[in-house]
């Protein structure tokens, strides 16, 4: 492979990548449209869901994180999603200061209204077209783009240009 061929399969790849983030983005969107909500507090829900269809959970401390708020802005958003019947609190470690994020069975059957059609989409159209091996090496670069940018982002900023405020 010439470098010019390494190098415009980078930008491919590259574009398909930001065209994804693209699509996740817009279907976050419509999913808070869909529940009349806001797109944030939409976000904060399918960081939820994700966090438990991983068999995880998250606090409040780290959904914070996750979606970039304050932890009083983020207090605001869970006592708003917490009112609409999406999420519960519960304290369910022995150490009881520790508070558990959990959705709802009825937000769990939305996000599955909502997102399922898609699921099945890209399993019967895309999944089937590729070997458990391309599948596997794909899980792998995913993986390795992942941790990249996450070792990136706890890098410092650079300095902010001058001129700007």
């Amino acid at each position: 492979m010439t470098p010019s061929d390494a190098g415009a399969r980078y930008q491919r790849i590259h574009e398909g990548l930001r065209a994804y983030g693209a699509n996740y983005r817009e279907f976050t969107h419509r999913f808070a449209a869909w529940l009349g909500l806001h797109s944030t507090d939409a976000e904060a829900l399918i960081e939820i869901l994700t966090a438990e269809e991983r068999g995880g959970t998250l606090s409040p401390a780290r959904l914070s994180e996750r979606i970039s708020l304050s932890n009083s802005a983020t207090t605001a958003l869970l006592n708003r999603l917490e009112k609409a019947g999406h999420i519960v609190r519960s304290r369910e470690h022995d150490d009881r200061r520790i508070v558990t994020l959990r959705s709802t069975p009825r937000i769990h059957d939305l996000a599955d209204d909502f997102f399922g059609p898609l699921g099945v989409k890209v399993e019967e159209t895309v999944m089937g077209r590729y070997s458990p091996a391309e599948l596997r090496r794909f899980e792998e670069f995913l993986a390795d783009v992942r941790i990249t940018m996450t070792a990136h982002l706890a890098e410092p900023a650079p300095p902010q240009p001058s001129g700007l405020s």
